[in-house]
């Protein structure tokens, strides 16, 4: 049988932001936990300003170099676009914009460490998070024998507080003050506030915490239309222009986001057991589900759309809690994958005030015909037929109450 490893890693590729968290882990892998060498790795997914001045910030604070990747355009093709065919929504709510960002960062670490020659990656993730889980299954799934450093699961230091009280010993830049003791995370998908003043649920967020939207209620005072064209489930131009993944969500961003759509406050559900208030801006992937959908509307069968819907939730939870690259969940890609050839066409939409709206759908493979929806008379359809199909289908409920009363 083999014995676990207990012997202290020594060369470490770590999921880098430069926020409070992570700024606190370069430094103590280095003089605290006796790493030999920490390279550091920032994704960009989308973090915008927040990458100005990371790489200094690395090397200065202990890491040996800092990589920086680009990996926007990856992030929305190969996660989000999948996600958004899925019509994937975690507790009738949240549009997963952290939990899509995790299983991309984590892909890029495995292969950082691999072409480094290191035997372990480290995330500044808490112990009591979800995002510990989805660094650390995508991991085991990409690379068997790579080890897991968690910080937040070995040292001592217990609340945000002391982290900064670390921070300044150390001389450690940290974008976080006690003033504004809430933590965010952002990609091009969403971003996120957690903690601090927002773990009281009743509590209104401020209206300055807000960055990707305006407020409905100094949005225009007349509506916004958009149009966005779809192939095989994918969104491929908006009012006809065509962009590229990344570009289209940027695009959507901004016109949602200036129209106060986007925002949601929700208290979910952690993988761990307990439940958390978060609060998100998901401008574009907001308008993004609500076309696909009503994409999907004309263009899929009944029975296929009823199906996809009843797998919904499964799907959702499993890239919640972490297992993208889980069997089920690729299986389950490819059902959905499956039935996207015919999801093409133009959904038009309508903003204002921070209210989102379809006003039009069309489409070439369209299962919609007003020739059979009509309430005017028509040759298709015997109205007399429905008697039989009623009777057929209330069968089982009148012999349920012929036999029992």
């Amino acid at each position: 049988m083999n014995k676990k490893n207990t012997s202290k890693a020594k060369k470490i590729v770590l999921a880098y932001s430069g926020g409070l968290d992570t700024s606190i882990i370069l430094t103590w892998l280095k003089k605290d936990y006796g790493a030999d060498e920490v390279i550091a790795f920032c994704a960009d997914v989308g973090q915008a300003e927040e990458l100005d001045g990371l790489h200094e910030k690395a090397v200065k604070t202990g890491a040996s170099e800092c990589i920086i990747e680009d990996l926007k355009e990856e992030f929305v093709r190969d996660f989000v676009f999948p996600a958004m065919r899925a019509n994937a929504i975690y507790e009738g709510q949240y549009l997963l914009g952290t939990s899509l960002a995790r299983p991309v960062i984590a892909k890029h670490l495995v292969e950082i460490a691999k072409s480094h020659g290191a035997d372990a990656v480290a995330h500044g993730a808490t112990g009591k998070g979800n995002d510990q889980v989805r660094f650390e299954l995508t991991t085991m799934a990409l690379d068997a024998n790579l080890r897991t450093v968690a910080p937040w699961r070995e040292w001592d230091f217990d609340s945000r507080s002391s982290l900064m009280a670390y921070a300044k010993k150390h001389d450690i830049p940290i974008p976080v003050t006690t003033e504004k003791p809430y933590s965010t995370d952002r990609n091009l998908l969403h971003i996120s506030f957690e903690g601090g003043i927002l773990e009281d649920p009743w509590r209104e967020p401020d209206e300055s915490m807000f960055i990707l939207t305006t407020s409905p209620e100094k949005a225009p005072d007349s509506p916004t239309y958009v149009e966005i064209d779809f192939e095989g489930g994918n969104p491929v131009a908006i009012d006809g222009v065509k962009y590229s993944p990344a570009a289209l969500l940027a695009k959507l961003n901004q016109v949602a986001g200036a129209n106060g759509v986007g925002r949601v406050d929700l208290v979910e559900s952690r993988f761990v057991g307990m439940k958390s208030r978060g609060v998100y801006e998901t401008p574009g992937g907001t308008v993004l589900w609500l076309a696909h959908r009503n994409m999907e509307s004309i263009t899929l069968d009944r029975e296929v759309i009823a199906l996809k819907d009843s797998l919904l939730s499964k799907y959702a939870t499993m890239v919640y809690n972490g297992f993208w690259y889980a069997p089920e969940r690729l299986a389950l890609q490819d059902f959905i994958d499956g039935t996207q050839k015919n999801v093409n066409g133009t959904v038009r939409l309508k903003l204002y005030k921070g209210g989102l709206w379809v006003v039009g759908r069309k489409s070439e493979q369209s299962l919609y015909s007003d020739a059979f929806a009509t309430f005017e008379t028509d040759q298709v359809y015997d109205q007399s037929d429905a008697g039989g199909f009623i009777r057929c289908q209330g069968l089982r409920l009148r012999i349920q109450k012929l036999l029992r009363g």
